[in-house]
């Protein structure tokens, strides 16, 4: 099992799929021939603390502590044995081992409850007629929320199910604090981390430790690696890249970091750890590096090797996904919120698109970054030979496409290479509310396996929308969630309050935005987010153009991206917090939207301006699609059964042609002149995805018009032919 490389994801991220950072350089690794070993401490931990013997443990140190305990934790103590003796079922049942426990669970006579049970009362309005499987997840959730409760209480107040000591981490414009926390001695679960990464570095006896770091919550477990690892294998380097380091430690200047990691890197990570391998088998200087932090003569020095380009998508390999516990991984269901269900329940393997984001305005992002400006695209070729091989590899036949917006163009080439590979796939990624999501496009995304998507509506306000940049109009999001809607995708909707200049009444009438289209069945899932200025982004860059002011410069000699601002001509955003994401549970569930806005608030608000009606009346206005000649032309349906017949009607005859249509719910038949019945079978033939060949609109028309035929538009854009688009006759 020894390696080159020991790539570590530290706790807590996800519980149901590992974060996919070390697959991606796990894969890039292997086109190099660098051995490389992969885990993901934070599953290992969480598995070796919610085990009966990790339970025996916890509750010993509990009991050991002599503090005032509340009513809750004095419960769960008295419950010790029932939980002891339940732990490993519930564990296996989240891991899909055993589905027929979900009866027993159901029950609510199984499974020992604490206060973290309250509020399964509301169960059914939450859930709905969710099947037993969904609703024993979320009660076997709510068990283990409630033994997260009694750590954080008496042994661990670090700790979170997918953050730990994330406090640590956010806005740390000082090291001192995470400094102060390392000199300390090793908390309950540290204990259990260090104990499993001293077994994986006997194991793997690594040359370089490289330690990824996607969130804040990650950040304090990452230093005690490296803090273990410098201790105690003095020789081994160890290196910190992720998205934290990427958009937080910019501006390191604290020497004390070194006292942890050897290196810290930015950015795509394929270059700089393979000069990190070179440096140290001694096939490099230290100059050499690529984006790197080091420290040399007592200083924190950045190293960026000009000589030394980037790979391109294309050469960066497949991600591997060998030795992560694959099977091991635990579904919870914690929330009734769609999307944030989809997000923890199952295993999805993580694969990109495009690097970066191909609109790159968005003025609240951190666009001048390069993993975000940077764009490039992968061919659908090459990304459904990965989605072959990941499948191969892992078993898994779900896939997250983890883009910042998904190009609607490439998105189409792969739904259509997927259907013609006929890979069984489900799918789902983020993207932008733009008009090319037409409704043949969105059939054709949920022909391929699109089963959500999730994009940003942030603020639902036209005049913010602008100054976001964001390229959308609140009516041009609504029609393109009813495209998706009624393609059978799922739609979740990234919600934005407290943008620069936004006021009172540009919030509620955000809200009143939101509540119709939940009203109108077009948005499932969404989230409100409140606006956090970064450093990276235009409006922390320039935000004399947003209107706004700095209180903080946000440069400190650790992390430097939050920036304190105050937005005078701004509403107060605090007071509308718990209000919005109020009245938006209850949306979610279809319930009070005839509630008044107000009585969501404490405090006064102002009425809504928008009409009653408005996203009803723009979803009711008939869509012209202007004929674009060149628009592909694609037919993903079956082949239909030709007959030809004689019509006869007061002495007169046509020859007549009936073409009859099996989709997986519905048969149709339509009946048309014998002619055009004949070559529209043809056609239809010529068009098939399985052809390479692929036809323009004009070309069709072209052929339409060789074979003597009149009249294309009056055939081809009324009935019977313009309904196909339901059987599998797409305009792209």
């Amino acid at each position: 099992m020894s390696a080159s490389v020991f790539l570590v994801t530290p706790p807590f991220t996800q519980l149901n799929t590992p974060y996919p950072a070390t697959a991606y350089l796990k894969g890039f690794l292997n086109t190099k021939n660098i051995s490389s070993f992969q885990a993901d401490l934070g599953i290992e931990t969480t598995l070796r603390l919610f085990s009966k013997t990790g339970l025996i443990q916890l509750f010993a140190a509990v009991e050991k502590e002599e503090k005032i305990r509340s009513e809750n934790a004095q419960r769960i103590i008295a419950l010790k044995d029932d939980y002891i003796n339940t732990i490993d079922t519930v564990v296996s049942f989240l891991q899909g081992k055993s589905p027929t426990l979900a009866h027993l669970f159901c029950k609510r006579n199984f499974l020992p409850e604490a206060s973290r049970f309250s509020q399964v009362d509301d169960l059914v309005w939450a859930f709905g007629n969710m099947g037993i499987q969904d609703k024993a997840k979320h009660l076997a959730t709510l068990y283990l929320e409630d033994l997260g409760d009694i750590i954080t209480e008496c042994v661990d107040p670090h700790f979170g199910f997918s953050r730990y000591a994330e406090r640590l981490g956010r806005s740390a414009n000082s090291f001192d604090e995470l400094y102060g926390e390392l000199q300390k001695g090793y908390t309950f679960i540290d204990n259990i981390l260090i104990n499993i990464l001293q077994t994986r570095m006997i194991e793997v006896q690594p040359k370089l430790v490289a330690i990824s770091v996607p969130f804040p919550g990650n950040l304090y477990a990452a230093f005690r690696i490296g803090q273990w690892v410098k201790q105690y294998y003095p020789g081994v380097k160890v290196a910190m890249g992720g998205g934290f380091p990427n958009t937080e430690l910019r501006s390191l200047s604290d020497s004390r970091v070194f006292e942890f990691f050897d290196f810290i890197t930015l950015d795509d990570g394929e270059a700089p750890i393979e000069n990190l391998v070179k440096y140290i088998e001694e096939e490099i200087k230290i100059e050499e590096l690529k984006r790197t932090f080091t420290l040399i003569k007592g200083k924190v020095t950045y190293i960026n090797n000009q000589a030394c380009g980037d790979y391109k998508q294309g050469q960066v390999g497949t991600p591997d996904y060998s030795d992560l516990l694959l099977d091991k991984y635990i579904s919870a269901i914690e929330v009734a919120n769609p999307m944030h269900s989809l997000w923890s329940d199952g295993r999805w393997n993580k694969l990109t698109m495009a690097h970066g984001c191909y609109w790159s305005k968005c003025t609240f992002c951190d666009i001048s970054l390069d993993y975000i400006n940077l764009y490039e695209p992968l061919t659908a070729g090459l990304l459904c030979d990965r989605i072959e091989k990941i499948i191969a590899q892992t078993g898994q036949n779900g896939f997250h496409f983890v883009d910042e917006a998904a190009p609607p163009a490439l998105m189409r080439a792969l739904a259509l290479e997927i259907i013609r590979r006929k890979i069984t796939i489900s799918w789902w990624t983020n993207i932008r509310f733009e008009k090319s999501f037409t409704r043949d496009l969105c059939l054709l995304l949920k022909a391929s396996g699109c089963i959500a998507v999730s994009g940003g509506l942030e603020v639902a306000s036209d005049r913010l929308l602008e100054l976001i940049q964001k390229g959308i109009t609140v009516a041009q999001v609504a029609r393109v969630n009813k495209h998706f809607t009624e393609a059978g995708i799922m739609v979740h909707a990234y919600l934005m309050y407290g943008f620069p200049t936004q006021t009172a009444q540009e919030t509620i009438d955000s809200l009143e935005m939101v509540r119709q289209m939940f009203q109108a069945g077009i948005l499932q899932s969404a989230f409100w987010h409140q606006f956090a200025m970064t450093a990276h982004s235009p409006v922390g860059l320039h935000p004399e153009k947003f209107g706004v002011k700095k209180e903080t410069e946000a440069i400190g000699t650790f992390a430097n991206n939050d920036i304190v601002h105050t937005d005078p001509t701004g509403a107060d955003h605090d007071t509308f917090s718990q209000g919005l994401k109020k009245s938006l549970l209850n949306y979610m569930h279809g319930a009070c939207f005839d509630y008044p806005l107000q009585k969501w608030f404490e405090a006064k608000v102002p009425k809504t301006k928008i009409a009653p009606d408005y996203i009803s009346g723009i979803l009711n206005e008939e869509e012209y699609t202007p004929l674009n000649p060149a628009a592909k032309m694609v037919w993903i349906g079956t082949k239909p059964v030709l007959e030809t017949f004689t019509k006869s009607k007061k002495g007169n005859h046509w020859e007549m042609a009936s073409l009859t249509f099996q989709s997986k719910r519905e048969t149709v038949n339509i009946k048309v002149d014998q002619a055009q019945g004949l070559w529209l079978a043809d056609m239809l033939r010529k068009l098939s995805v399985n052809n390479m060949k692929t036809y323009t609109l004009q070309e069709v028309k072209d052929s339409y018009e060789a074979a003597g035929l009149a009249d294309f538009e009056l055939f081809w854009d009324n009935k019977p032919v313009s309904g196909l688009y339901k059987f599998g006759l797409l305009r792209l």
